[in-house]
């Protein structure tokens, strides 16, 4: 099963800030904008803030459209999505109206803060993820022992940071203020340094009162063993390509995306595509793009499919395909089965080359689909 789908959202002036440093919180969204948000929440199975954003706004976080609550109770979720926390020392105060509103509560901390938060006696469920923070078992945990599908970040910079730098953001909502504040000591949406190389993609701008929504994804794919983000919205892509694919009796139906180290999409093809009854996914998406590409090196090869090791239709298998071609990095979803090569092993074969393979079963249904009339028993 995939991770939550992260969104992080952020009310923020024109020049990057969410705050000034005057006493009073600076307000940024507009009526009409508090409105756009509580909507994402009541769509949501979870919203999750930092230490910090707790201490400093000392929020409820409530869906407050009656409507809207109740249209959750009638599809059998609970009035409030589950509220989340996010403390590395668990010092946190008991008496915040985090814990005292709304429906379940549940602390992520380490082990030494889930020893001080039960002595401080907070409520709700304190779930410590070991000795330091460890964003990637925290979404497992709200995953498996949640069942938490859609996770809303409301903050605060730090918690919003950590998860861009991570890989682990799935979208960016930005509600972007007519305000100025030009303050270098207020808080900023993001610190400093260790970001992903690429741009984001622009998936929607929306004018909401008198502030503008963007929206936005992370493209650039993970650079080692660990699945980001958009690994995974390539990796669907790739799964979508595969159901475009004619139907065959003699070969599996596959999709691939050839994506450059800066998010940027270098070539995509399925199987058979142009009447070609013997043309690979991979074999496709790499002949779309330039040998002499320089990104070809940095790039990651998603194929809805384990690459062929072994073919009769051509002389070159699609893992040598993919290393010829200097890509490095493949991302995949399922593992080839014995309908046609018995014992073949893509995976191995580009590994053995010294090729990082990153293997997401949670896909490996989507991309399955349009070979069930060959896999069926």
């Amino acid at each position: 099963m995939p991770l939550p789908h992260v969104l992080l959202s952020a009310a923020v002036s024109l020049d990057g800030y969410l705050d000034d440093t005057g006493p009073e919180r600076l307000l940024l969204s507009s009526p009409a904008d508090f409105d756009r948000v509580d909507e994402v929440r009541a769509s949501c199975d979870a919203i999750l803030i930092g230490a910090g954003t707790l201490r400093a706004d000392n929020p409820r976080l409530l869906v407050a459209s009656a409507a809207r609550r109740a249209a959750r109770v009638a599809a059998g979720q609970p009035e409030h999505p589950l509220k989340a926390v996010v403390s590395a020392t668990g010092e946190l105060d008991p008496a915040a109206r985090f814990w005292g509103t709304g429906g379940e509560k549940v602390l992520l901390t380490t082990d030494g803060g889930a020893r001080r938060a039960r002595r401080l006696g907070l409520a709700g469920d304190i779930v410590p993820l070991g000795p330091t923070l460890d964003w990637r078992a925290a979404l497992e945990h709200l995953r498996d022992r949640r069942g938490v599908r859609r996770l809303m970040v409301e903050g605060g910079g730090t918690v919003h940071t950590q998860l861009l730098r991570r890989g682990l953001a799935d979208e960016l909502q930005l509600a972007l203020a007519p305000v100025l504040v030009g303050d270098p000591a207020a808080p900023r949406l993001f610190g400093p340094g260790g970001y992903q190389d690429g741009r984001l993609a622009l998936v929607e701008t929306r004018r909401v009162g008198d502030v503008v929504l963007a929206r936005y994804r992370p493209t650039a794919p993970g650079t080692g063993p660990e699945a980001t983000a958009a690994d995974r919205h390539w990796l669907g892509l790739a799964c979508d390509l595969a159901a475009q694919c004619p139907p065959s009796r003699t070969a599996f139906s596959v999709g691939a995306v050839v994506v450059a180290a800066d998010g940027t999409e270098l070539a995509r093809g399925h199987s058979r595509e142009g009447g070609d009854p013997v043309a690979h996914a991979e074999e496709v998406a790499l002949a779309g793009t330039d040998p002499a590409d320089p990104r070809l090196p940095g790039a990651t090869v998603y194929s809805s499919l384990e690459p062929c090791s072994r073919r009769a239709s051509r002389p070159a298998p699609c893992v040598r395909l993919i290393l010829d071609a200097g890509v490095r990095r493949v991302v995949t979803a399922w593992r080839e089965p014995d309908t046609f090569v018995p014992g073949a092993d893509g995976s191995g074969a580009l590994a053995a080359a010294g090729a990082v393979v990153v293997v997401l079963p949670e896909y490996a249904e989507r991309a399955a689909a349009p070979n069930r009339h060959l896999t069926a028993p």
